[in-house]
């Protein structure tokens, strides 16, 4: 008994998520203040957009620049990295 409650309680849930949803997208395109303020949200979306690939690109050769410094720092200790399996999956125990 207690499933279909819950599964009661799901289903008025998505119901009522869906209704806000849908108004909220009926505001934004069929009323003319709000197509206004979504041309006003749209350049601080792009910006907000661009602003994150240029974090994801610094991140990244953030990422390139520490490996390289651990690759320098090992070889600088004498460390090798471990050696590479010699088949690249775990079930595979023979090149045939």
């Amino acid at each position: 008994m207690e499933a279909s409650v819950e599964d009661n309680s799901r289903a008025i849930a998505a119901a009522v998520l869906g209704g806000v949803v849908g108004a909220l997208a009926g505001y934004l395109f069929f009323t003319e203040r709000g197509r206004a303020w979504r041309r006003q949200l749209e350049p601080a979306i792009d910006d907000m957009a661009r602003e994150l690939n240029h974090l994801r690109g610094t991140l990244n050769k953030a990422g390139g620049v520490a490996s390289e410094g651990w690759k320098l720092l090992n070889e600088a200790l004498g460390e090798t990295a471990p050696p590479r399996p010699r088949y690249p999956t775990t079930n595979q125990t023979s090149p045939f």
